[in-house]
């Protein structure tokens, strides 16, 4: 019987936290310098639509410093960068779809130079008629990939019978990542025709696949390392590969090591956001607010590419029931093709604009029954082995988020603070207050199977010291040190024996991106195998020098005990050695029971539900439509937590980060297509003056993952950011409280100051 002392579940501080907040910590574009550096600067579209007559670069060529200019012609692999889909250009050819898409490439020998050739470009781009408007491209049918719907019972006549129905549609907006490190990459032209490269991404494969691409060459010459990313959220898992494919093409060119920044205003307008929804809904219900037949159409802006837009707008069906039992259903997910920029992951991967259409229906359904909100969230739940079937029929079998609501509402004294809030909104003409009590259940898996498998490699020294190695890529979420917390606990050593290294694709091959929260789930129990497979070799080595059984071995703070000696772990690593035990091994996990028949839109797409719930209280200037988050109260479901601070801290991270799209984070394009929020100037993401003051947040205690996850902990990485919905519903319930109950606010996302005074005056006009 294998014992040991486990670090698992404590709150240890992040591997890098002293680094990152000294400086030292480096990042690509900290790396020492290489001699001849060049550096590649981007000539992007002027329009939206167009098509490319003539592109003059003499004057460009001729500028100080340019070493060469590139041009999708000169591309000597296949120039289609597209993740999934085929129709995303490395540079543009005949056509440009976007304002900022990439047409050309400058290579010089500083940035400042590159960028200084590239505004001397002249472009004659002929303008075609271009799609800026998602309603538009709804009605047209303008799609980048075929609709989708998932259906069960029959959602139509559900509706026709019922008492009371509605129905309305409201807009989502998108959202910048806004990573405090940029896009960037360093390629270096090595020995035998191979190309090293350091990258920003969250996708180290799929940089490896797409530069070996561009470049016509194998796999095995293209080496992609990450060691940590300034943030990603999303943006560097596809989008992340462009800029690595063009600093490598140069490279292998001019056998030298070539750089590709992005300033952030280049950034903000060559990348992809979050998807902006039009969400539209016609429902059927009871005068005791129970829910008996809805109907759904989800339509996501993705912009003029598929990029992952297929996955993502799954997810936001998958989604669109969040906690609650939907008896008869159809939902239907359009993917609309518009000239900006190729939308894509971001935290929560289509699952917050699904699940904010869902509250915005039990918000509307209380308005009409005359409910509390909550009560009305309340009676519509799942209810396991009864009303368990979701609307893609995954049996709900784990619920304990009934149980979570309820003592949440008891912990934040949700009752007592509506009767107050009540009284304050009666006393006070201009400032109005607002609560909301809002649940999330969160599926955890990859939507796309073949993504959920992940590869480890750990080293066993023969000082006792541990070399770890993994897929996963760190972006500060705290995953380095999770997966280091398993391996030690699987000896039963310090921390301090493991060494974490760079991710890279020549330790771990064919790795899936880190995303879809299940960096841990994968990765952790990948390195977790390989670490036993090393621990069951050395049981053996000391049972056989021994002469006991293996069941008496067992490992305990740095130290081995068998039978009545006790040996240091050292010790134990070297006399393994010198017996010749191999002491190295990998490891693999590939996620169990999951599949999906898209066909048929069925099957078990998720190995199984995180879970949430947050009360949040606002006040809202009537005058002017400011809005200030005043408290927030948070519980939710880790499992067993591998690491408690590290997990909330991703769980305070992602709920501001939610707010900040709900509230504050306004992506907007002019008329011409051009993005107009294209830096910090003008678009607005939380600051630290925007959290709430009081600000509680507590884990689900006892409560094990039922699945056999590593450590029985859950994925915490996006499912808090959607906790975030319940200051948007508060802002509604605000509005409620300061335009009576004529007509249900129909409050559009983000609820900026500017649209909550909209909204209020929309609703009063309708009175």
């Amino acid at each position: 019987m294998l014992e040991s002392k486990s670090v698992i579940g404590d709150g240890l501080v992040h591997d890098s936290a002293a680094a990152h907040v000294s400086g030292s910590a480096r990042y690509v574009d900290d790396l020492p310098q290489l001699e001849n550096l060049l550096h590649i600067a981007i000539g992007a579209s002027p329009v939206a639509h167009g098509r490319i007559r003539c592109i003059d670069l003499s004057e460009v060529s001729r500028s100080e410093g340019v070493v060469d200019i590139m041009l999708a012609e000169d591309i000597p692999g296949n120039a289609d960068i597209g993740p999934v889909f085929a129709g995303d250009p490395l540079l543009a050819g005949d056509t440009v779809e976007f304002v900022g898409q990439p047409v050309f490439a400058v290579l010089a020998t500083s940035l400042q130079k590159a960028r200084q050739a590239v505004t001397k470009a002249q472009l004659d781009i002929e303008p075609l008629q271009a799609m800026l408007d998602l309603e538009t491209a709804i009605e047209a049918k303008h799609f980048v990939r075929p609709p989708h719907r998932m259906s069960r019972g029959d959602a139509e006549s559900a509706i026709a019978d019922a008492d009371l129905k509605i129905d309305n549609s409201f807009h989502v907006g998108g959202q910048e990542h806004f990573y405090l490190e940029g896009q960037v990459s360093l390629a270096i032209a090595e020995d035998d025709e191979r190309i090293k490269v350091y990258a920003s991404t969250q996708n180290p494969t799929e940089t490896q696949v797409l530069v070996a691409r561009v470049l016509d060459v194998p796999m095995h010459r293209i080496e992609v390392i990450t060691r940590r990313m300034g943030g990603g959220f999303g943006g560097k898992e596809t989008q992340s590969t462009a800029w690595s494919c063009l600093a490598a093409l140069f490279a292998h060119k001019h056998h030298c090591a070539v750089s590709c920044r992005l300033s952030r205003a280049d950034d903000m307008r060559m990348t992809g956001k979050r998807h902006a929804f039009f969400n539209r809904y016609c429902a059927g219900f009871s005068p005791q607010g129970q829910l008996q037949g809805i109907r759904y159409e989800l339509a996501a802006d993705c912009g003029y590419s598929a990029d992952l837009s297929d996955a993502i707008v799954d997810r936001a069906m998958f989604h669109s029931d969040n906690a609650y039992f939907l008896p008869h259903v159809q939902i239907d997910g359009l993917r609309c093709k518009s000239n900006t920029v190729s939308h894509t992951a971001f935290r929560g991967f289509g699952g917050p604009q699904g699940m904010i259409a869902m509250e915005t229906v039990m918000d509307e359904i209380a308005f009409h029954a005359a409910m509390d909100p909550l009560d009305v969230r309340k009676k519509n739940l799942y209810q396991p082995g009864r009303h368990d079937l979701t609307p893609y029929y995954q049996r709900v079998e784990h619920f304990p988020l009934a149980d979570m609501i309820e003592q949440l509402e008891v912990q934040s004294d949700y009752r007592q603070r509506r009767q107050n809030i009540d009284r304050f909104n009666n006393q006070n003409p201009t400032i109005k207050k607002g609560i909301a009590l809002t649940p999330v259940k969160f599926g955890i898996s990859f939507t796309v199977s073949h993504l959920n498998q992940a590869g480890a490699l750990v080293h066993l020294y023969s000082d006792g010291s541990i070399h770890l190695n993994h897929g996963g890529t760190e972006m500060g979420q705290g995953l380095m040190i999770k997966v280091a917390q398993i391996v030690a606990s699987v000896f039963s050593v310090d921390l301090e024996r493991i060494q974490i290294s760079s991710t890279s694709t020549d330790k771990v091959p064919n790795t899936s991106p880190t995303a879809a929260s299940s960096g841990t789930d994968l990765n952790g129990m990948a390195a977790f195998n390989a670490a036993v497979e090393i621990r069951s070799r050395l049981v053996a080595h000391l049972s056989e020098t021994y002469s006991v059984s293996p069941d008496i071995i067992t490992f305990a703070n740095n130290r081995i005990k068998v039978d009545t000696e006790s040996i240091a772990f050292d010790d134990a690593a070297r006399s393994a050695w010198l017996a010749r035990v191999p002491l190295s091994a990998t490891g693999y996990y590939a996620t169990p029971k999951i599949h999906y028949d898209r066909s048929r839109a069925r099957g078990h797409p998720f190995l199984y539900y995180a879970y949430g719930c947050a009360v949040s209280e606002v006040a809202i200037d009537t005058l002017t439509g400011e809005s200030r988050c005043l408290r927030v109260d948070i519980l939710h479901d880790v499992g067993n937590s591998v690491n408690r601070a590290i997990d909330i801290g991703q769980i305070e991270g992602g709920f501001v980060q939610g707010m900040g799209w709900l509230t504050s984070e306004e992506v907007l394009w002019d008329a011409s297509g051009r993005l107009i929020t294209d830096g910090p100037a003008t678009y607005k993401i939380p600051a630290i003056g925007d959290t709430p003051e009081i600000f509680n947040v507590s884990l689900l205690e006892n409560i094990p993952n039922a699945e056999e996850t590593i450590h029985r902990s859950k994925a915490v990485g996006e499912p808090p950011l959607m906790l975030a919905i319940s200051v948007w519903c508060a802002i509604r319930d605000a509005i409620v409280s300061a335009t009576g109950r004529a007509h249900f606010p129909q409050l559009n996302a983000p609820a900026t100051p500017e649209e909550v005074l909209s909204c209020i005056n929309r609703t009063r006009r309708s009175e």
